[in-house]
């Protein structure tokens, strides 16, 4: 068999070997980041003997992925970690290079990768919408990903629409071994004080504040506020001033915390406007919560009118919100369907398409490669 004939041959039967893939993501078990919580638990669920993975960390990592073999950590170090990872990541030359951010870490990777063509493919997860005319690392990696996916139907057509890419649509996934409902989560609670739960930060595009307005206007029910931000004193300043006691200002919580919170609760109310995807509405639908949000970001986590409801304005908010509380029956209704719709977002089912992304960017990437070979010989 001469060389041409054997590159054909290894062209057409790849050979399977383990991926490895690079992450600018931290595996720290205290980080609540939302994206560096997305990689945990893929990475946790990735099939080590198929699946090398290098990640950072600046503390304890979590137990899962620091017993996980193939599972590197690089130390987060106090100066000069843009040329550390960067000489690491290039000194491995990873297949997948996963997740970049909007730093000068993934702005030097894309560069090199460009100018060196590196045979590291590039996979963009997009978790907001993103604007073509803004110069960022995000948006370049945008345009010259391997794959490119949106963590919801609505985040991945805005990618195709505005950079004319095609984007797939893998959601941020649920635990369901944290977020469940509670027993007997389809029967109201006798003789119970219903309970409005918000969890999020407390920044000015989740407008918390109407949270409390809406709360003083229910003084029975009980509303109870999970998170921290740098509008928590104006907020609780503003309970005060409309003799809100039925506010309760709960924290930050681990989120074996906050799926507590949500099974005592009975209705999610999250008037946030400006996100990508947010995964706590997932989390409070999976716990049996009906919610009650903004269809400003058309989350998929929500099916309007069957699990909760998407409003166009602050008045369909307020009805929406008298009518699950006047009315059990429907919160009962919408509990249930809840709780069946959250069971498409589990995490183990989220990470097996990941696998399917990785593997055909792999391929795909090793096929251009012999096919460059093919040229030069």
């Amino acid at each position: 068999m001469n060389h041409e004939s054997d590159v054909r041959r290894r062209l057409f039967a790849l050979p399977r070997l383990i991926i490895t893939i690079f992450t600018p993501s931290f595996a720290d078990d205290a980080n609540t980041n939302a994206q560096n919580l997305t990689v945990k638990e893929i990475v946790a669920r990735l099939p080590s003997e198929q699946f090398r993975v290098i990640m950072i960390r600046d503390g304890t990592p979590d137990p899962r992925i620091a017993a996980r073999p193939h599972t590197e950590l690089l130390r987060w170090r106090r100066h000069g970690n843009t040329v550390h990872l960067l000489a690491r990541c290039l000194s491995v030359m990873p297949d997948i290079y996963f997740f970049p951010r909007e730093g000068p870490l993934d702005s030097w990777f894309l560069t090199l990768r460009h100018k060196l063509r590196l045979r590291t493919g590039l996979v963009t997860y997009v978790v907001s919408t993103v604007d073509k005319g803004v110069p960022s690392a995000v948006a370049r990696s945008i345009v010259e990903a391997d794959a490119v996916v949106g963590n919801s139907t609505y985040v991945a057509q805005t990618v195709t629409e505005r950079f004319g890419v095609q984007a797939g649509t893998i959601h941020s996934g649920i635990n369901p071994a944290v977020f469940f409902p509670r027993s007997g989560n389809t029967q109201p609670r006798p003789d119970a004080q219903l309970v409005v739960l918000y969890a999020g930060s407390f920044q000015a595009r989740k407008r918390v504040p109407m949270v409390i307005r809406e709360a003083a206007r229910w003084p029975e029910v009980e509303f109870r506020l999970v998170g921290r931000g740098e509008l928590d004193p104006a907020c609780r300043s503003l309970a005060r001033e409309l003799n809100c006691l039925n506010v309760t200002f709960v924290g930050q919580l681990s989120p074996s915390q906050l799926a507590e919170e949500m099974r005592r609760a009975d209705v999610f109310l999250f008037p946030s406007v400006i996100e990508g995807h947010p995964q706590v509405l997932g989390q409070a639908a999976a716990c049996g919560l009906p919610c009650v949000a903004t269809n400003v970001y058309h989350p998929d986590y929500v099916v309007n009118g069957e699990t909760g409801f998407l409003v166009e304005s602050d008045e369909e908010l307020t009805r929406k919100l008298d009518l699950l509380l006047h009315d059990s029956t429907l919160r009962q209704f919408m509990s249930a369907a809840a709780v069946e719709h959250a069971r498409e977002f589990d995490w183990d089912r989220v990470t097996e398409q990941w696998q399917q992304v990785f593997r055909t960017v792999t391929q795909e990437r090793q096929r251009r490669l012999h096919v460059r070979d093919l040229r030069h010989l």
